[in-house]
């Protein structure tokens, strides 16, 4: 008969090995039938269909997206044909256009003083 340790991993290990035991005495294993193999393949292939098709429609989805990106960078790229003052313009002249919405008279007055003031050349 052998003896057991006496330390604690020594006393788990025995444990551990009793129960291995019991369960193989409960669950035996089971004997391989004949159409197992087929069985298991046929299950492997309906696996790797079901994920070809996903695979394939997830490869569609990032074509189209791809595509959908291009034109719209394309789009953005191309010139307009009108063009916002709020880009054309330097700031200056966008606040004398404010100015001007909000008091016309005062935009009048600064004009004919700039059209006084210039020389002709």
């Amino acid at each position: 008969m052998r003896r057991e340790p006496e330390t604690p991993n020594g006393r788990l290990e025995a444990e551990l090995s009793q129960l291995f035991a019991q369960y193989r005495e409960i669950l035996p294993d089971p004997e391989p039938r004949p159409e197992f193999l087929p069985e298991l393949w046929r299950r492997i292939e309906t696996r790797k269909a079901s994920t070809r098709d996903l695979r394939r429609l997830t490869q569609g989805f990032v074509t189209a997206a791809a595509v959908v990106a291009l034109l719209i960078g394309i789009f953005l790229s191309l010139p307009q044909g009108r063009v916002s003052a709020f880009y054309s313009n330097t700031y200056l002249e966008l606040l004398a256009a404010d100015q001007a919405q909000e008091d016309p008279d005062e935009v009048e007055i600064v004009q004919a003083e700039r059209i006084s003031y210039e020389t002709p050349r």
